[in-house]
């Protein structure tokens, strides 16, 4: 119910306040926007979308959402699924219809996609909420529906199983509207935070993703994770024919069929890494990755052969493109398309380590974590766990790698530093060690923090405020921003915290 009260709130404001259509000194709202584009040769969906329809399916949808969460009740969830489903394809084909009008028009103002106020992007989220809401509802009637009263009672669910169902609902409820979010919140922002999304915060996600494999859930301590990525990101430069050292003609490629053999770089490089160092625990592994990741940036610097480049010779990579069965795509200086780029490489990587972690390695990487000796003693074959978890790691880091070269088009050595490897290590430790959502959350909100503290605080103060977060983080909430089930349980119990109340023993549980 929360989901649809907050899309009925938001929605209200979508269609009523906010900004639809934006060039130069107008602010048109969603009514303006139907007027102004009246009989200008929009397409006829757009222009029945701008009359009537877009209240249509926002009233609809908020009706069938406020029923469907309020009664539990599968098919107005199923119909409120499938108006937001409807709603977010129509108000996107109209916005879209209504810049290709203007920039026809008036092409001095900007192309497609131009003078668009926050108005539909905010609609398409909250057809999102709604839809969120009404498959929480969904899952939740089907999972709790009353048996028949034929069903045998010994068979009924038990409550642990149903409230399993229900955090179920709640998740699947919560990934829905958080996509929804990461797909039309973006383009809401001003310039600057865009370059932030992506440059800083989206990078650091898949780095923090990869490291809570080594760290969070192997339980190994990597303090040169930070080399991965260098290695990642000079793999592409290299194939790309970015570098000093030119690769042979058959092996060059564009930016975005390199991130394979960058993966395949860093998957050599981690089993490199990680072979030598299989006897060494705790504080003697961090000190060998802290070498080797000083080793891979050195020899950047020092550019043996002419390879790197070093600081002199910093590559130039093209921007990426796709031209695939006639689909052509080419990313330039804006910075938007590479938040969808990164979009989904983030979801491909979170779905596959979702399954990772349930796996039977996953399950493996936890009981090296608590005791390797008895992990060793039940079976598990340590080594291979541990040079996987290195691999895997290193593979992740690969692929931010390569997507930074080809986003920035530019680099150098000087920017992979034991401060960045550090500062990973922290953010996974921050959001929570061995949760995926808690590595992303604390990756994304130390990231955010200090570009937010930009206009706030002065410059040297900076560090300060992130330190002083930090601490009370540790202090209040040592597990972590979103820290993973197990993890909570380690620092805090499966029990409810005792009360200080006496309560009557019976005397057959008495000593």
């Amino acid at each position: 119910l929360p989901y649809a009260v907050v899309g009925v709130v938001m929605g209200l404001l979508a269609y009523t306040t906010v900004c639809w259509f934006a060039p130069l000194t107008k602010n048109d709202t969603f009514g303006d926007a139907g007027r102004d584009f009246s009989g200008t040769g929009v397409s006829s969906i757009t222009s029945q979308y701008l009359d009537w329809l877009g209240w249509a399916l926002f009233a609809v949808a908020a009706a069938s959402a406020l029923a469907a969460t309020y009664l539990a009740h599968r098919l107005l969830s199923w119909l409120c699924i499938a108006v937001s489903a409807a709603g977010v394809i129509l108000t996107f084909v109209s916005i879209h219809s209504m810049t290709n009008i203007a920039s026809g028009v008036a092409p001095e103002n900007g192309a497609n996609w131009a003078n668009l106020g926050v108005g539909g992007y905010l609609a398409c989220m909250v057809f999102t909420v709604f839809a969120a809401g009404a498959a929480q509802a969904a899952i939740a009637a089907r999972r709790t529906s009353t048996p028949p009263p034929t069903a045998d009672p010994a068979k009924e669910l038990p409550i642990t199983k149903m409230v399993n169902h229900a955090r179920t609902a709640r998740g699947r409820a919560l990934v829905i509207a958080v996509l929804g979010v990461a797909l039309f919140y973006p383009p809401m922002l001003p310039s600057h935070w865009q370059t932030t999304l992506v440059s800083g915060i989206g990078v650091y996600l898949l780095l923090a993703l990869g490291l809570n494999v080594v760290v969070g859930w192997a339980g190994l301590l990597d303090l040169g994770y930070i080399a991965f990525y260098e290695v990642g990101a000079y793999t592409t430069a290299y194939l790309v024919g970015a570098l000093p050292r030119k690769p042979p003609s058959w092996l060059h490629m564009t930016p975005l069929a390199t991130i394979p053999f960058a993966i395949l770089a860093c998957l050599i490089a981690g089993v490199l890494l990680g072979a030598p160092t299989l006897r060494l625990r705790g504080d003697y592994l961090a000190i060998v990755t802290l070498g080797f990741g000083e080793i891979i940036q050195l020899a950047a610097l020092n550019n043996p052969g002419n390879l790197t480049g070093g600081t002199t010779e910093a590559p130039h990579i093209p921007h990426p493109d796709i031209n695939l069965f006639g689909l052509h795509i080419t990313w330039g200086q804006d910075y938007l398309p590479y938040w969808y780029l990164l979009l989904t490489m983030l979801v491909i990587v979170i779905v596959l380590f979702f399954r990772l972690e349930g796996s039977r390695l996953g399950r493996a990487w936890a009981a090296i974590r608590e005791d390797e000796v008895a992990a060793q003693a039940s079976g598990v074959n340590t080594t291979k766990a541990k040079l996987l978890a290195f691999a895997i790691g290193a593979s992740t880091s690969a692929l931010a790698g390569a997507f930074y070269a080809s986003q920035v088009g530019y680099f150098d050595p000087t920017l992979f530093t034991l401060q960045a490897s550090i500062l990973i290590v922290a953010y996974v430790v921050f959001g929570g060690m061995g949760s995926i959502a808690g590595a992303m959350a604390g990756a994304a909100m130390l990231t955010w923090l200090p570009e937010f503290l930009r206009d706030q605080v002065p410059q040297p103060d900076r560090p300060m405020w992130v330190g002083a977060l930090v601490l009370a983080m540790m202090i209040f909430r040592p597990a972590g921003l979103l820290p993973a089930r197990r993890r909570k349980a380690e620092l805090g119990g499966l029990d409810e915290s005792s009360s200080a109340e006496v309560r009557a023993v019976p005397l057959a549980e008495g000593l």
